[in-house]
């Protein structure tokens, strides 16, 4: 069959048809890359949470082996523990700072840009090189934590071998990174029109009330977004923990995915890190729900009815 006679035959024949076709061809890197990286890695990790398998031999059913040994596994709770400890610490903190600062750099005076750069620039520095850098600022005798202690006649810390601090020095890790949320927290302050400033100070409100009766409210749904999208990404920390503290000590930066990395790729239970996966899933998936219908509810929409 000639190109002709192909074009002819397969080809759409009205306008309405074409405009189908050339939609579907521009989109379809998406549903390749959606089947090829989402679905199909789903599915076979579905198939693996009822299935034992090292990477070598054959796997093996099992059923539901992999929940029971997870309900009596204490390091899957410690890991789940201390996600969580990190999630309730470094989402609030991260989304008051981000907010804070967006706030003082919504302003229009001379040289604003650079400080905007300037807060943003940490967010996009890559995963490695940030854990790396992190590792020396809190190495015990050369880090310059440790020298900003010692210039205030304060004793050096232990800050990666202790287990009291290693996880506030993660949570220090990921607040440094806040610039994101707050170029988001800036779109919206620049979206409020003045006219609302303007009315209320007709009405004689000051900074506090315009704050809390403007601002935030019109603000609420940039807020909402970060806390959602906060909450997903501390429950998929782990680049910090592998490469600065692997963990310790006494696993007390053991973060959920470091967890599921280990028992996949150190300890080669496939089956059993598939389902650490799986119950990764349906937990951010409960945490998303609740947060839509408790903290969902106070948002506030211009265009809501």
């Amino acid at each position: 069959m000639t190109a002709a006679h192909w074009y002819q035959r397969f080809l759409p024949r009205t306008l309405a048809g074409r405009r189908t076709l050339v939609g579907y061809i521009f989109i379809s890197p998406f549903i390749l890359g959606f089947l090829l990286w989402f679905i199909i890695p789903a599915g076979v990790a579905l198939w693996l949470t009822v299935h034992d398998w090292n990477l070598i031999s054959p796997p093996k059913y099992v059923g539901a082996k992999h929940l029971v040994t997870m309900w009596e596994d204490d390091r899957f709770w410690k890991s789940l523990s201390v996600t969580t400890t990190y999630t309730l610490v470094s989402v609030p903190v991260g989304l008051v700072l981000g907010f804070g600062l967006a706030l003082l750099l919504n302003t229009k005076v001379r040289g604003i840009s650079f400080f905007r750069t300037a807060y943003y620039l940490p967010s996009i520095v890559p995963a490695v090189a940030n854990a790396v850098l992190w590792a020396w600022i809190f190495n015990t005798e050369f880090g310059l934590a440790n020298a900003a202690l010692r210039f205030f006649g304060l004793p050096k810390i232990a800050w990666l071998q202790r287990p009291e601090w290693a996880l506030p020095a993660l949570i220090l890790v990921a607040l440094w990174g806040f610039g994101s949320g707050m170029v988001i927290y800036l779109a919206g302050l620049q979206g409020i029109p003045d006219v609302f400033y303007e009315a209320a100070e007709i009405d004689g409100a000051g900074r506090v009330a315009k704050l809390r009766h403007i601002t935030i409210p019109l603000v609420s749904p940039v807020i909402f977004f970060n806390l959602i999208i906060g909450i997903i990404a501390s429950f998929q920390v782990f680049t910090i923990a592998r490469l600065v503290t692997n963990g310790g000590p006494q696993n007390a930066t053991l973060v959920y995915v470091l967890y599921m990395y280990q028992n996949a790729f150190q300890n080669l239970k496939m089956g059993y890190a598939a389902a650490l996966a799986w119950v990764l899933f349906f937990i951010v998936v409960a945490l998303t729900l609740f947060v839509f219908k408790y903290v969902g509810s106070r948002v506030h929409y211009e265009d809501a009815q």
